[in-house]
C-alpha cells in the first residue's frame, strides 16, 4: 500500500516531499529504483587433497573393468589393497560413481500405489458401523484377552461386543454375522468400516460381508486416525474410573464389559451427540428429549432472564451427518491438507 501511495505522490510533488509523507528515506527510494546487481559466488577452490582428473578417470576405469564391474567399492577396495594397490578411499569411489549416476538399486523395487483415503458419511443410525479389536490385560504379564466391539458412528451405539481368549478370522466372522442378524440389518443398507487386521481382511470375513450385502471400507495402512470412532470408544472404556488394571479371568472381563456397555448405551451422555445417550439417538427418542430440555431451559430463562447473559439458552444440537475423513469444502481447507 505504501508503494502505491508513493508512486502517486512522486508524480505531483518532489521525491523529497514524497519520501517525507510516506516515511521512506531517500536512499531507500534510490536503492529500489536501481537495485544492486547480485554478486556471483566466488568459485569454490579445488581442495589440495582432491584427486586429479586423470586419477579420477583411473578409478572409474578400474571400477568399470570386467573384473570389478559387479562388485561394490567395499569389495573392490580390500582386493586392491591385497595386491598392493591404493587408488582412493571407499567413500571417494562411491562419490565418483554417484557423480555419474551409477549408485542405484540394481534389483526391481516393489512400489505400492497410494491408498485412497476412506470418506464415509452417515446421516442416520444403521448406515455405517466401525469395528475393531483391543487387548484387555489378563491376570499375569503377557496374558491378555481380545475384545471385539462394533459401534454405530452416527449414534455411537454399540450393537455388539465379544470377549475371547484370542481373536481369529472364524470368531470375527461369527461375531459380525450374529450382530448384523440380531439388529435386522437389510441388504445394501450398512457399510462396515475397519482397519486391516488379519481378522478384517480374512477371506471368510470378506466373503461373509459380501454374502450379507454389507459394504466394506478399510483404513489406510499405518494411518491411526482412519478409524476414530472405534479408537475413541476404546479410550472411553479404558479411561473409565472403574476399569481395572488387570482382569482376574475371562469371566471377570465379560462381566465388566456387560456392565460397561449397558451403562454406555443407556446412561452415558455422549458429547459427540448433544449429550444424549447412544440408545436415545439410535432408536430415535433424542428429538423428544431435546424438546423437553428446551422447555426446561425456557422456564428457567423466564424465571430469571438476568442470569443468562447470552440470552435464551438452547440445548446442544443433535448430529445431522457424521463423517470419517470429511472432504475439504473451502480453499483454505484444501491448502491445509
Amino acid at each position: 500500500m505504501t508503494e502505491v501511495v508513493f508512486t502517486e505522490l512522486r508524480h505531483v510533488t518532489s521525491i523529497t516531499l514524497a519520501c517525507a509523507l510516506t516515511a521512506r528515506t531517500r536512499p531507500t527510494h534510490y536503492r529500489r529504483c536501481k537495485p544492486p546487481a547480485p554478486k556471483a559466488a566466488p568459485p569454490r577452490p579445488r581442495p589440495a587433497r582432491a584427486l586429479s582428473d586423470a586419477e579420477a578417470a583411473r578409478v572409474l576405469e578400474v571400477l568399470h573393468s570386467e573384473r570389478f564391474c559387479d562388485m561394490s567399492p567395499e569389495q573392490v577396495h580390500p582386493v586392491l589393497l591385497d595386491e598392493g594397490v591404493y587408488l582412493c578411499s571407499v567413500s571417494t569411489m562411491y562419490r565418483l560413481l554417484r557423480g555419474h549416476g551409477e549408485v542405484t538399486e540394481r534389483r526391481d523395487q516393489a512400489t505400492h500405489p497410494a491408498r485412497k483415503k476412506p470418506e464415509l458419511i452417515a446421516e442416520g443410525p444403521r448406515e455405517i458401523w466401525s469395528w475393531d479389536v483391543t487387548k484387555l490385560n489378563g491376570p499375569h504379564r503377557r496374558v491378555h484377552f481380545d475384545l471385539l466391539v462394533a459401534i454405530d458412528i452416527f449414534s455411537r451405539y454399540v450393537p455388539g461386543w465379544l470377549v475371547v481368549e484370542r481373536s481369529n478370522a472364524d470368531i470375527a466372522k461369527d461375531f459380525l454375522g450374529s450382530t448384523i442378524e440380531a439388529h435386522g440389518i437389510e441388504a445394501n443398507s450398512l457399510t462396515l468400516h475397519m482397519d486391516r487386521g488379519s481378522e478384517m481382511t480374512a477371506k471368510t470375513t470378506v466373503q461373509l460381508l459380501a454374502d450379507l450385502k454389507v459394504g466394506q471400507s478399510f483404513s489406510r495402512p499405518r494411518v491411526s486416525n482412519d478409524n476414530p470412532y472405534s479408537e475413541s470408544g476404546f479410550k472411553t472404556l479404558k479411561y473409565c474410573p472403574s476399569f481395572p488394571e488387570r482382569f482376574g479371568s475371562i469371566e471377570d472381563a465379560r462381566e465388566y464389559c456387560s456392565w460397561f456397555f449397558e451403562r454406555y448405551n443407556h446412561e452415558h451422555r455422549h458429547s459427540g451427540i448433544g449429550f444424549h445417550t447412544p440408545a436415545s439417538v439410535h432408536f430415535g427418542t433424542a428429538g423428544e428429549i431435546r424438546e423437553q430440555r428446551a422447555a426446561t431451559l425456557g422456564s428457567a430463562y423466564a424465571a430469571h432472564p438476568e442470569r443468562f447473559v447470552k440470552g435464551m439458552p438452547k440445548p446442544a444440537d443433535l448430529p445431522t451427518a457424521v463423517w470419517i475423513n470429511r472432504p475439504p469444502e473451502t480453499e483454505e481447507e484444501l491448502q491445509n491438507i
